[in-house]
């Protein structure tokens, strides 16, 4: 079964843009403060980390945090090679023009979209609840994990963790390529309905 022109031409349009996230930050972290009054903030792009590293790493000293080191996070050497399968995957669908690799693409994104959603959640817990023991400052209770998506207070800290232009990206063509699958669908089915009322009159 083909896809329509309109849905080849759109998963090309997205694949294009995917390339534009290799330069483009993917993910803000933002902190807040009384004494950080203009705040400090992170950037994760999908192979480095950039930012107020230094600083947040010395507060995070204190209180026990792990050290955030860009080159032992291994999801930043894969995350480049990964993106280029996607890009490739959804060019193959383009010259193909079979549904059904249109959704092994798909599947494939949303795929990638979950499992990146469960590892950052699951990092950012790791960072924020295996505190050192021996750390200067201590609250009995209390954990620094910051939000996944949104606002949460840590301790006089207000941290914010928001998509970026990157992020943005990624999000909006994962829903634009679903969209596309289920209206390639749809199509078809309407077609399909026709050729057999046809065949039956």
């Amino acid at each position: 079964m083909n896809m329509k022109k309109t849905s080849r031409i759109s998963v090309l349009i997205i694949s294009l843009a995917l390339i534009a996230v290799y330069f483009l930050p993917v993910w803000e972290i933002e902190l807040e403060a009384p004494q950080y009054p203009e705040g400090l903030g992170m950037n994760i792009w999908i192979n480095k980390i950039t930012g107020d590293l230094n600083t947040i790493n010395g507060l995070n000293h204190y209180i026990g945090m792990k050290t955030i080191q860009p080159d032992s996070i291994k999801e930043l050497t894969l995350m480049p090679y990964i993106l280029g399968a996607l890009i490739l995957l959804g060019i193959s669908v383009v010259i193909a023009g079979r549904k059904k690799l249109l959704l092994v693409w798909v599947i494939f994104f949303m795929m990638l979209g979950i499992a990146g959603g469960v590892d950052f959640y699951l990092w950012e817990y790791d960072y924020g609840h295996n505190l050192n023991p021996e750390a200067a400052i201590k609250i009995p209770g209390m954990s620094y994990q910051p939000p996944l998506i949104g606002s949460k207070q840590l301790a006089n800290f207000t941290a914010y963790s928001i998509p970026d232009t990157g992020g943005i990206i990624l999000i909006g063509a994962g829903i634009a390529s679903l969209v596309i699958m289920l209206y390639d669908s749809r199509k078809w089915g309407r077609t399909k309905k026709r050729l057999i009322n046809k065949n039956i009159n």
